[in-house]
């Protein structure tokens, strides 16, 4: 079976909620924003390049979609990552690819649209709450075996996987424009965040505790602070692997926390609608 061809777009929200489509004169249709992945591509960057490539707008994420997938005229599948995303609609210059960029209220831009995907996806995103916040937060990246550090824990480095990972991460982080970061305690947990290039503020709430009976107490404890960050700038956080399922699950009342399981240099984005979690996305 061939590799399907991966691709990433968006709702694309104005300030008023009006949803942006885009005419492409090649198959003179009108579709949502997107396009292909390049070589190594994190998909919410290749998300965030298409819509500004197509539509002129510099987006921001809020929270993720459902998939699409759908056959290629060459039998190959093609899967596209959608995210929903807010921007100012600016000028735009039309081109070969796209001639024409519109914003829509939701009933017009499915009526307008031309694939029932598409039109699925926007009858979802105008169903739901105004996002008013979002909180990226993310487990710290590798930093080598913790029965192989003879130190002090909390001062074990992230190594070199660790620190690509943190590279990496940096790139997609700055998509949400963070104007704040704070780190559970520990070394690699701050160092991976440093390629962000702000100041870090350590929070013992989000490190994890060392005896797991005291778990409770330090999500709720974490909760608290996370409900703090809805109304601010947007933050990013770096916590631990033994906290954040149990941090995640809880916000959204989900019994089984093993769905959100982060691997080393993962994360999450909560999106906040006021006080209310609306959907946490997996980066």
């Amino acid at each position: 079976m061939s590799t399907p061809v991966r691709a990433a777009g968006a709702v694309l929200l104005s300030a008023d909620d009006h949803v942006c489509v885009v005419h492409r004169p090649a198959y003179d249709d009108w579709s949502l924003p997107k396009g292909k992945l390049e070589s190594r591509e994190h998909p919410l960057t290749a998300a965030v390049r298409e819509v500004a490539e197509e539509t002129g707008v510099r987006a921001q994420p809020l929270l993720r979609l459902p998939d699409v997938s759908y056959d290629l005229s060459d039998g190959r599948s093609k899967v596209v990552e959608f995210w929903l995303m807010r921007g100012v609609p600016e000028s735009y210059e039309a081109n070969d690819e796209i001639d024409e960029v519109a914003f829509l209220t939701p009933a017009a831009a499915i009526e307008r649209l031309s694939y029932p995907a598409d039109r699925d996806l926007v009858a979802q995103a105008a169903e739901m709450p105004a996002i008013t916040a979002v909180t990226p937060i993310v487990r710290h990246a590798h930093a080598g075996e913790r029965k192989k550090w003879n130190g002090n824990d909390a001062l074990r480095p992230i190594d070199p996987q660790g620190l690509a990972e943190s590279e990496a991460l940096a790139v997609v982080l700055r998509l949400f424009a963070p104007q704040r970061l704070v780190s559970a305690p520990p070394l690699r947990c701050r160092q991976t965040l440093e390629p962000l290039g702000m100041p870090i503020v350590s929070d013992a709430a989000f490190g994890e505790p060392s005896d797991p009976d005291e778990t409770p107490d330090r999500v709720r404890a974490a909760s608290a602070r996370l409900a703090e960050f809805r109304d601010g700038p947007t933050t990013v956080v770096c916590s631990q692997g033994k906290l954040m399922p149990h941090l995640l699950s809880a916000l959204v009342g989900e019994e089984d926390s093993d769905v959100y399981k982060t691997p080393k240099g993962g994360g999450w984005v909560i999106a906040w609608a006021g006080d209310k979690v609306v959907a946490i996305s997996p980066l």
